[in-house]
């Protein structure tokens, strides 16, 4: 199983469906930390919020919560409530009763039922409205709710673990969230480290994640060479693993370290801001020369692939002499040949 994607719902989890935890908690502190507090409240029955940015593997560690909790056995129910529309949501969440509308024609259970004596994982809990945001409450409070068009409540046994990447603090300070639900979600709380401040999990991540893709998508790409893969911890990677992995996947399809370099030499706001102010005060000289030659990288790389790694013709579409080429190549970090475990060395000079 990939480190992000996951199915609406599963019946039974396995040690087998997940990757292995080496691979899940890496070396750092920070992911020390979380591996301790999820076995420790596991098997305790309590609502656990986890944060942290968009793509850091929250949908993993939910479900190692379920997978280690006295409710492995039950149903593990996800809920990605922004991807259903609000007025649906609550029906879905909830079920309903026949009539309870135009079009319930017969009654219909909601994700809170299907997760009985086991958990429900509501991921990006910040999108709730007040209704539902009230309902959810009163389902934490007394293991209650009521189906849309019901007179009475039903009672569940349900472990309920939420996440966000939102500030829920805020979102409170703003009038859109609950002071009182959030108390409720977050009897504990595990915050995932975003993946640039994980820079040595990196090679195990990439390796798990080429072997992954490798055997799915019939690839035959090598790991990444430890020069690329330095660039790669340097890299202050926005999207996190979610961006990792679908960087991964590319470079199995397309078989070359171009498309990884690529990535890398993206224009990063984050990036140039981070190396500055390790440095002390904001440098405008500095940050020019950096963006400068990024944009450089960036062009010369374009140059190579359009004229399908021939240096010489590169040199000259890009006016500057050969040796110059050579020389930025170097200064930049791009390869000097194309790298592809798929195809045959170029003799790229050689043919003009």
């Amino acid at each position: 199983m990939p480190l992000l994607a996951g199915s609406s719902s599963d019946s039974a989890i396995t040690v087998q469906q997940l990757p292995p935890e080496p691979v899940i908690f890496g070396q750092t502190p920070a992911m020390r930390d979380v591996r301790q507090k999820l076995e420790r409240v596991a098997g305790a029955n309590l609502s656990v919020l986890i944060s942290g940015e968009s793509g850091t593997g929250k949908d993993i560690i939910a479900r190692l919560l379920h997978l280690y909790s006295p409710w492995a056995n039950g149903p593990f129910v996800k809920v990605n409530c922004p991807a259903i529309p609000g007025t649906l949501l609550e029906s879905e969440l909830f079920g309903y009763e026949k009539g309870a509308f135009t079009g319930a024609y017969n009654p219909k259970p909601g994700r809170v039922e299907m997760a009985h004596r086991g958990t429900l994982f509501l991921d990006e809990i910040a999108e709730l409205d007040a209704v539902l945001q009230a309902k959810l409450l009163q389902l934490l409070q007394d293991g209650q709710f009521s189906r849309i068009g019901a007179q009475e409540d039903k009672k569940v046994e349900v472990r309920v673990v939420c996440a966000t990447n939102r500030e829920l603090h805020e979102e409170i300070e703003h009038g859109n969230f609950r002071p009182d639900l959030f108390y409720r979600i977050a009897t504990m709380t595990i915050h995932l480290p975003p993946l640039r401040e994980r820079a040595v999990d990196l090679p195990v991540i990439s390796d798990y994640l080429l072997q992954y893709y490798n055997e799915k998508l019939n690839g035959r790409v090598m790991m990444v060479r430890p020069a690329l893969m330095a660039k790669m911890q340097r890299y202050s990677w926005p999207g996190n693993i979610r961006q990792l992995e679908n960087l991964i996947k590319r470079y199995v399809v397309m078989g070359t370290e171009d498309v990884i370099l690529s990535e890398l030499l993206q224009p990063n706001e984050r990036d140039a801001v981070n190396s500055l102010m390790l440095d002390g005060p904001v440098s405008l000289k500095k940050l020019t020369r950096q963006t400068v030659r990024k944009l450089e990288a960036r062009i010369i790389l374009n140059a190579l692939h359009a004229n399908n790694w021939n240096r010489k013709k590169a040199a000259r579409s890009l006016d500057i002499s050969y040796r110059a080429l050579l020389y930025k190549l170097k200064e930049v970090g791009i390869p000097q040949r194309r790298s592809s475990s798929a195809s045959k060395p170029e003799e790229d000079d050689k043919a003009e």
